[in-house]
């Protein structure tokens, strides 16, 4: 059995608690929510946790994640651990993990994907460290991962920030995969010869070359509604879009698929389009994202 301090119980947070501690290893949350928090404070949770301790993070990028660990490099000891499986620019890591060097404590960045399934279903991991950090964490990373081959599932993808460098990446071409499947969905309905379009898309599920879990959960919106008129076309991005075509730019990679998608999230915000309807459906049906009804 593992011991885990956990902070941010929120969409993810919460379900990965509730996973490890399925797995029978012992979680200490800490979030400012007191009808889910273990803990008063972090200081309170650190003190609740035998060393060598393991804290992992789950707050919001940027300056949420960055003051959480300045706070934690006061409260930890030498030897201690923290993973930081937020969305977090991988920039972001190697500042993390000097200021965290200075009190000898370890750093891990985790890109972290399952959404609000991944309590069941289990999250694909992505980290970034040492590997004797590594090593000290994989009871952790074991018990929220996929059932199955540790590889299908997990990678240590090589020194600090090429986790979350590999989950932008993975956002990114995630972005490109939705948008495709949004078109597609807007170029059947708009088609006067197909009289059927959710029964299309689900004949789709099984032996096709675009079968996957992404199609599956539009399957799923569109079974509870069915021209998807219930939702404004209205999308968000979380920043990592952006982050990959920063990078494709910097590298000279042309990424003309992904730069597509994320420009047709700014075109949502402007005016409604089936398209855009069907990627609210889907970042709401996998991630719990937030969507705008109509009307409301």
């Amino acid at each position: 059995m593992a011991q885990l301090g956990l902070i941010g119980l929120g969409k993810m947070g919460f379900n990965m608690r509730e996973r490890l501690r399925a797995a029978g290893h012992e979680v200490i949350g800490y979030d400012r929510n007191p009808d889910v928090t273990d803990s008063t404070s972090l200081e309170d949770m650190v003190s609740k946790l035998d060393g060598p301790r393991i804290v992992w993070i789950m707050v919001p990028a940027g300056e949420p994640t960055r003051q959480t660990v300045a706070e934690l490099g006061n409260l930890l000891s030498e030897g201690d651990l923290v993973i930081d499986g937020g969305n977090s620019k991988y920039t972001d890591d190697k500042i993390n993990a000097d200021l965290l060097a200075a009190k000898k404590v370890g750093y891990l960045d985790c890109g972290v994907s399952g959404g609000v399934w991944g309590k069941d279903n289990g999250y694909g991991l992505m980290v970034g460290g040492a590997a004797s950090d590594v090593e000290k964490a994989m009871p952790i990373f074991d018990a929220l991962r996929p059932e199955g081959p540790r590889d299908e599932g997990f990678s240590h993808a090589g020194a600090v920030g090429s986790g979350h460098y590999a989950k932008m990446i993975h956002n990114g071409i995630e972005y490109g995969m939705m948008q495709a499947f949004a078109e597609g969905f807007e170029l059947l309905e708009a088609a006067k010869v197909v009289e059927n379009v959710p029964a299309v898309i689900k004949g789709w599920q099984r032996g096709t070359v675009v079968r996957s879990w992404l199609l599956d959960l539009l399957v799923r919106a569109l079974d509870e509604d069915p021209e998807l008129d219930d939702l404004e076309g209205y999308v968000e991005d979380s920043g990592e879009g952006r982050w990959t075509l920063e990078e494709a730019i910097n590298n000279a990679v042309p990424a003309p698929v992904i730069s597509a998608a994320l420009f047709a999230r700014f075109a949502s915000r402007q005016e409604d389009s089936a398209a855009m309807r069907a990627v609210a459906a889907l970042r709401n049906q996998f991630g719990g994202h937030s969507v705008k009804k109509v009307g409301g």
